[in-house]
């Protein structure tokens, strides 16, 4: 990402507000909504880079596309959810529109502003963001008291894909599912799709009746869980004509109850949990099928995501013919398709890299303090949303283990309360710093690879701040304690700095 070096007197008139919200996704909405109505007596914006808002939800493209988590909860806790529990992207994208209508956020949304620097100044206790309108390549400057980061932690331009051995030699088409192309012509041809997460689960069932048929390369197996693509108690307190907003809190809690649960069986009973999850897929295949090679992980339960298959479709579709299941590592690609590290080699028309994507820490922008570029390896977090040596700004990075949404809201309630504390006390600014007890805490990777692994996460460790050995320095992952947690946060605690 390039820096436009224009000076700022020859930009267009800085504006200002109290606080900038970057992102309109599902993160930047749901914080607008809260500082709206938490705060309604603060000046806010949103900076978006894409031409509309949602942002997951309106880049990707791929067949089928949709939640991997309940809209129970992974819809905010404010506006209901009437649809089925996994909803389609048409669906979210919708949702989160009636939330920017039902909220008059649009006028407080600017499109196509992609930010290249944010620089924070000691001396005006202000935030200077610089960005390039996309539409017009106008430099746009703004200045802002507080720094809302809900930018996404993945970089929407380009997936993740391996560089193996003859990629150039396959006759075919390659394409990964973040970037899929609107023409791509998939009927009556053989496809190949590399990967075995959420995405696979997705586009293998959404495609595979088109197909000529579907084979799933995968390196090692995964866990899913698949069920009903419905909320029995939902269903039953519609029937009794519940207010919807009071249905959207019940079934919230009871889904969060279960997950709960769950997380603890897996983490109390990981070998009991493990052949529960595996119980669940083999009732959708045939007896005799090799569940020990395709469906058998090696690691324990949620190290790393587990993806809800609606009506075990993906599974349903393997057991049918239409698609089928190669576990084994690449070799190199050829002219007809793929060689296997087994020998054997995979003729195909199509390959579908579902290998995942690149993570972005903070939106690729450069961020500097007081003219000093800001590394953000080497801060250490506060509870995963603040970093050392950082003045008035707030990350949201939300749940592996739980819907994304519901740190969302936590944060909300956070950032409003300090906001809202920093004007009862008169002071500008509020950095965390290490207490003298924190001082000679070890400087531990953003998360434990061995309490949860994804590949993304690993490729990438190294750029993302530290975490200490104390609740307050970690991104827990643990929503049922840090819902009681967050609103008991002292803000007068010595971890916080004001200015």
């Amino acid at each position: 990402m390039g820096i436009d070096c224009m000076s700022d007197a020859q930009a267009a008139t800085t504006e200002h507000y109290d606080t900038i919200i970057v992102g309109a996704g599902i993160s930047g909405i749901g914080s607008a909504y809260h500082l709206q109505h938490q705060c309604p007596d603060r000046s806010f914006l949103i900076l978006e880079g894409l031409e509309s808002f949602s942002g997951t939800w309106l880049t990707h493209k791929y067949p089928g596309i949709r939640s991997d988590s309940d809209l129970y909860t992974f819809g905010y806790r404010f506006k209901p959810w009437t649809g089925t529990p996994i909803a389609t992207a048409k669906e979210i994208l919708k949702y989160i529109g009636e939330v920017i209508e039902e909220n008059h956020l649009g006028p407080h949304i600017r499109y196509q502003h992609w930010i290249n620097t944010a620089s924070w100044s000691s001396e005006d206790q202000l935030w200077t963001i610089r960005c390039e309108r996309r539409d017009t390549s106008e430099t746009v400057v703004l200045t802002c008291n507080f720094l809302w980061m809900c930018q996404g932690y993945y970089r929407h331009s380009e997936g993740y894909t391996p560089d193996w051995e003859g990629m150039d030699d396959f006759e075919g088409e390659i394409v990964h599912p973040q970037t899929w192309p609107e023409d791509l012509d998939y009927k009556g041809k053989r496809v190949v799709v590399i990967g075995s997460g959420a995405t696979t689960a997705t586009i293998v069932p959404a495609i595979a009746g088109d197909c000529e048929h579907v084979t799933v390369v995968q390196r090692s197996p995964t866990y899913f869980i698949p069920g009903r693509n419905e909320n029995p108690l939902a269903d039953q307190l519609r029937l009794l004509e519940i207010d919807e907003h009071w249905i959207h809190e019940i079934v919230r809690r009871q889904v969060l109850y279960f997950q709960n649960e769950f997380t603890r069986h897996c983490e109390e009973q990981p070998e009991a949990a493990k052949e529960e999850l595996i119980r669940g897929v083999r009732q959708y295949l045939p007896e005799d099928y090799d569940m020990d090679t395709h469906f058998t992980p090696k690691y324990r339960p949620w190290q790393q995501r587990v993806a809800f298959v609606p009506d075990g479709d993906i599974f349903k579709g393997i057991s049918e013919g239409k698609a089928g299941m190669v576990t084994d590592e690449i070799d190199r690609f050829t002219p007809a398709g793929i060689l296997l590290k087994s020998g054997m080699e995979l003729e195909a028309d199509i390959i579908l890299t579902a290998t995942g994507f690149n993570l972005c820490v903070l939106g690729d922008i450069e961020f500097s303090v007081d003219g000093k570029p800001i590394d953000f390896s080497n801060t250490v977090t506060y509870r995963g949303m603040m970093f050392t040596g950082v003045p008035n700004m707030v990350w949201i990075f939300g749940y592996f283990r739980a819907s994304w949404t519901l740190r969302v809201d936590l944060i909300g309630d956070f950032v409003c309360r300090l906001l809202n504390h920093m004007r009862d006390k008169g002071v500008r600014s509020v950095v965390p710093v290490l207490r003298p007890e924190d001082q000679d805490m070890p400087r531990l990777n953003w998360i434990d690879p061995d309490n949860f692994n994804p590949n993304y996460l690993l490729r990438s460790m190294d750029l993302l701040p530290k975490r200490g050995t104390s609740r307050e320095w970690q991104h827990t992952q643990d929503y049922w304690r840090e819902k009681d947690e967050f609103p008991k946060i002292d803000l007068d605690d010595q971890v916080f700095k004001y200015g």
